[in-house]
């Protein structure tokens, strides 16, 4: 018998990601989702989605201990048939921003039909909520539908994840924090428990935050506005920059970055930030925010500031090859960040979509892991390349949008070999500056040809 049993409620990059790991770590896992052909990949050790070391830890599970790992379609069954429960749904932005609650709803109810039938039973959201939900929404329900009492009858707590999409296998082995926000401190103390059960050593120089639930909804939210914010805030600087010839934005963040009270991390200049994530959460938090009075102007220019990366990356592609209506762009890069293959938000698709506004239809992208996921976020608005040469021929402009290793790779005279006219702006400064700017028509973000 394994000392833990853990339902996840929820297959996508959270809760396939939380329950491979657990899963790797001989605990028993029983995920469950309404998607059938979602099931039948992770019963059959495949992931449905691309995340980075997601497959492997996957093989090998189906290799050796395939029972640890399941995927069920009843959501009951696996909470009758476990100790705790973690709620790992979505939580989609709605038409007016604010955030659509209805998957957590839905799950509860579920939660609550299981514990008609059941002892005490711990409850841990994970799924980024506004404050008040874990409390006054997912505990009534689950009170309401099985008529147990929060603390008495079952545990309840909200464990915000921090998981970065392309390393979240990582970050769900090797976290920097655990942060649990407890109804009652037994709650706390039974999840905290699994975790000194799972981490072993690696609690000793990762600290575990006890706080209640409120607390821990908006330590999420406030870690990645800041994130976003310093994204913005880089890309803000990159502007300044780019009044003043010879100022480099990436050297300018480097010295920033080394103040002792900030880290250089996410004050990287570029195309703008994208994901499942920011763009949500920083719109459901201000959606919120607003809806109890308060207007967040920080968030709003937060926002702003990154949609006009588009914009100004389009202008800077002009400014470089002339007007572009009528010429062939490639796009490299089209997911929102490297090891994943989410198109959730990616800058991909502003960047597409402002280059189709001034008339530029002949559009070519390649990623190395997202073509599938981009076709259908993008459908027939651009072609899709099966190789960087493919993406380059004939071309006469090319954008970096997403800072894959294998861009990294490329020397000016790959650029000149496969395009038309080598025109070449780099979103993301993954390319050496004097190297390239000397052997190419070449702009990059946040710095402007030496004088």
């Amino acid at each position: 018998m394994y000392k833990y049993s853990v339902s996840i409620l929820g297959t996508g990059f959270i809760g396939l990601c939380s329950a491979a790991c657990f899963a790797e770590k001989d605990i028993q896992v029983l995920a469950s989702t309404h998607n059938e052909k979602k099931a039948k990949m992770i019963n059959e050790g495949k992931a449905p989605f691309y995340e980075a070391d997601l497959q492997e830890i996957m093989n090998n599970i189906k290799a050796n201990k395939p029972e640890l790992l399941q995927c069920l379609l009843d959501p009951v069954k696996a909470i009758l048939e476990t100790d705790i429960s973690m709620i790992t749904q979505g939580t989609p932005m709605r038409e007016d921003k604010s955030i659509d609650l209805g998957y957590i709803e839905s799950t509860a109810r579920e939660i609550g039909e299981a514990l008609k039938q059941k002892e005490y039973h711990l409850v841990v959201v994970r799924s980024t909520v506004v404050p008040g939900t874990t409390r006054n929404l997912v505990g009534k329900i689950i009170t309401k539908v099985s008529g147990k009492v929060p603390g008495k009858d079952f545990g309840l707590c909200m464990q915000p994840e921090f998981l970065a999409e392309g390393r979240s296998i990582e970050d769900t082995l090797r976290p920097d924090r655990i942060v649990i926000g407890e109804f009652d401190e037994k709650s706390g103390a039974m999840l905290q428990e699994f975790y000194e059960y799972f981490y072993g050593d690696h609690l000793q120089n990762c600290p575990v935050l006890r706080m209640n639930l409120e607390s821990a909804e908006l330590v999420k939210y406030g870690n990645n506005c800041l994130l976003s914010t310093k994204i913005s805030y880089a890309n803000e600087f990159a502007n300044f920059a780019e009044l003043v010839p010879n100022v480099d934005v990436a050297q300018v963040m480097k010295g920033v970055g080394l103040d002792y009270r900030l880290n250089s991390r996410f004050l990287n200049a570029g195309v703008g930030f994208g994901g499942s994530c920011f763009h949500k959460d920083v719109n459901a938090i201000k959606a919120w925010s607003k809806s109890k009075g308060y207007t967040s102007r920080l968030l709003e220019a937060v926002l702003g500031i990154n949609d006009d990366q588009a914009i100004h990356i389009v202008d800077m592609a002009e400014q470089l090859a002339g007007k572009l209506a009528g010429k062939k762009v490639a796009l490299l890069g089209l997911a929102f960040k490297p090891g994943t293959d989410d198109m959730r938000e990616a800058a991909s698709i502003r960047v597409v979509n402002e280059l189709i506004k001034r008339g530029i239809t002949d559009i070519i992208g390649y990623d190395p892991k997202a073509n599938k996921t981009a076709e259908m976020e993008l459908g027939d608005k651009i072609q899709y390349a099966e190789s960087i040469e493919e993406a380059l021929k004939d071309s006469e402009c090319a954008i970096l949008i997403t800072e894959w290793d294998e861009f990294k790779a490329l020397t000016p005279d790959d650029f000149k070999k496969q395009m038309k006219a080598p025109n070449l702006v780099d979103g993301r400064r993954i390319f050496d500056y004097n190297v390239f700017n000397n052997l190419l028509p070449f702009r990059a973000i946040g710095r402007t040809d030496l004088e």
